[in-house]
């Protein structure tokens, strides 16, 4: 690996694809050394096997008798479509706890002596994250299918929605990634989710409608991106889904305001991850 990633800085007279191909290069390595790592510790992926089918069970068997869904349904298709968008945008706190982590163990500054693509660390670290989403993906699909869930449109729709939660994921671990890099530990990252990440989450129509909530923190949750995605599984899934009859933009269109958030935090969070760790390295 070693010899990969110290191949030579390329020249400022060197074309841009060159220097795109030597990043991509770079992260690729960073990728691969990411995987092997979770092979080698399966426990890391504890939060995209375990947490997500205990949240199903509990709120299918325990709270699930007591939440009514406007014009009818069944709650637990309308769960799981919710919990994709949740499970996924809850990328961010995981992302940030493993930069944290690395910081800490000083590895981060092990790659700041390598002639390697700044970006290219902080890419590998999201890639990597994002192919454990796609792990989530399953097991949360598996589980759902288990407590009655189902997809009641074509292949090409199902294949949208998977595609609209990794995109939604990529987005949040760039913004994990910043908050990994500003915090002092591990336990303040920690502390950063349950701040910041988790009640994103649950303001939202993950759970429950926003039909039944008060008016100010109804629009709150109608333009939170966790309900977008939401709305957006819902409708591809063929699931039940109330945030339909809501008048605001992006529950009238769900699909596209996933999009839209996702490039707009991908365009914001990215950059900005870049220069906190080129800010560090100079420090």
């Amino acid at each position: 690996m070693t010899s990969t990633l110290t191949s030579p800085f390329p020249t400022q007279v060197e074309p841009l694809l060159s220097r795109a191909w030597w990043s991509f290069r770079n992260a690729l390595v960073l990728v691969r050394r990411g995987v092997a790592r979770i092979v080698r510790e399966p426990s890391q992926l504890s939060d995209v096997t375990v947490q997500p089918v205990i949240f199903v069970l509990l709120f299918t068997y325990v709270f699930g008798s007591a939440i009514h869904i406007p014009g009818g349904g069944n709650y637990h298709e309308y769960l799981i479509g919710g919990m994709f968008g949740m499970v996924l945008v809850g990328t961010a706190q995981g992302t940030a706890v493993g930069v944290s982590t690395d910081m800490a163990t000083g590895l981060i500054d092990r790659f700041r002596s390598l002639p390697i693509a700044r970006s290219a660390v902080l890419a590998g670290r999201v890639v990597t994250d994002l192919l454990t989403q796609v792990i989530a993906v399953g097991v949360l699909a598996v589980t759902g299918l288990a407590v009655g869930w189902g997809i009641h449109k074509g292949a090409a729709d199902a294949l949208a929605a998977f595609g609209l939660c990794l995109l939604i994921a990529f987005a949040m671990t760039w913004a994990g990634a910043c908050a990994g890099m500003l915090v002092k530990n591990p336990e303040a990252a920690q502390a950063v989710g349950f701040i910041f990440f988790l009640p994103i989450s649950f303001v939202s129509n993950t759970f429950v409608p926003t039909q039944g909530m008060p008016a100010w923190l109804r629009v709150v949750a109608d333009w939170n991106p966790v309900s977008a995605v939401a709305s957006s599984c819902r409708s591809l899934f063929g699931n039940p889904n109330p945030a339909s009859t809501i008048h605001a933009w992006p529950m009238q269109h769900p699909e596209l305001a996933t999009v839209v958030w996702s490039i707009g935090l991908i365009a914001v969070f990215a950059p900005l991850a870049v220069q906190i760790y080129r800010r560090k390295s100079l420090g």
